[in-house]
């Protein structure tokens, strides 16, 4: 015979109500009598019905997480997988699954966010990007769906996001490089349609304004996030008549792919050229040479994403929680960026 919830709640000697409200992750309920309940829940081996308790809670203890690109080319950047460990974590220790989709076009995406919220098979999402224009997000602003957005819109400025000051973050990454005396400096950005591309090329232009340095046009080539946007950046950069002499690159990845093409051309890093880059992954220490990269907090961000998000599935209607939270950046200097060039005659 199978366990039922009044078999939990006599051997924890607890109401049935109780039993329920620590299923639901209810708030009201201790931590000591939650862990009780628990505790026999495992003993007894009492898996509650997820179906009945969607049914009757009208709610699934699941969320989805929106891939802004086909999995197979996401998964090969760490900083997507950093972030989803953060998801996941928080996620299951609130007592919810998480799902993840993607597609291969906004429309697509759309189609997926649709099929998952308005279906009723999760509560909520959480969008791993943020660009310009975004159908996904107007999608779900305007059915009134619980999400929160891994950076900021320009559209709706006031709803649920997470982020980091990529204006600052990139400024501080640019005013290192000009400390160390350099004066051309390069910028290799990511899609000009995500916001966080937009930001940190602000970011990036304003340290050279501060400073009275010259901000070219052709010091700034754009592209995915991906080693080889970076390898490509380099056959460019490397040809032009008067080259930078540093780069603050969009991603770590991208990175890779610079140091790659920069060996292929028979430069060296740091002595011909300084590179400072974003995310702090494994990869930027472990790399030849390791990479001064800007540590903005990849699992943070998606933990309070998640964080974020359940919170609002639970306190529907509520408008009092915060809606924009920021979560801070340092500069971890390494190798690629510690050679100091020599003053102009």
């Amino acid at each position: 015979m199978s366990v039922t919830i009044k078999d939990v709640a006599k051997r924890a000697g607890v109401s049935p109500s109780t039993v329920s409200r620590v299923l639901s992750n209810n708030s009201r309920i201790s931590r000591e009598t939650s862990q009780k309940v628990r505790d026999v829940m495992e003993e007894l081996g009492y898996h509650p019905n997820m179906t009945a308790k969607s049914l009757v809670s009208k709610t699934t203890s699941s969320i989805c997480v929106i891939l802004p690109k086909p999995a197979e080319e996401l998964f090969l950047n760490l900083f997507f997988m950093e972030l989803i460990r953060g998801i996941v974590t928080q996620a299951n220790r609130s007592g919810y699954d998480v799902l993840i989709s993607s597609g291969g076009s906004e429309k697509e995406e759309v189609e997926a966010v649709s099929r998952l919220l308005n279906g009723k098979r999760v509560d909520g999402a959480i969008l791993l990007y943020s660009r310009k224009e975004d159908p996904v997000v107007d999608f779900l602003q305007q059915n009134g769906h619980p999400f929160v957005l891994i950076g900021r819109s320009e559209k709706y400025p006031d709803i649920l996001s997470v982020d980091n000051d990529n204006i600052q973050a990139a400024y501080d990454a640019t005013k290192h490089l000009i400390s160390l005396g350099h004066q051309r400096i390069g910028f290799v950005s990511g899609p000009p349609n995500h916001i966080v591309s937009r930001d940190r090329l602000k970011g990036y232009t304003n340290a050279l304004k501060e400073a009275g340095l010259e901000m070219r046009k052709d010091w700034i080539v754009e592209g995915e996030f991906l080693q080889e946007s970076g390898y490509r950046a380099m056959s460019f950069f490397m040809n032009l008549p008067e080259r930078p002499t540093a780069l603050v690159v969009m991603d770590d990845l991208v990175s890779l792919g610079v140091l790659r093409g920069l060996h292929e051309l028979g430069y060296r890093v740091p002595d011909d050229l300084c590179i400072v880059s974003f995310n702090n992954i494994s990869i930027a220490e472990l790399s030849t040479p390791p990479i001064s990269s800007m540590d903005i907090g990849i699992y943070n961000l998606g933990y309070t994403a998640a964080q974020a998000l359940i919170q609002s599935i639970q306190h529907d209607g509520d408008r009092q929680f915060q809606k924009r939270h920021i979560i801070p950046h340092r500069l971890v200097i390494r190798e690629s960026s510690i050679f100091t060039p020599p003053k102009p005659s």
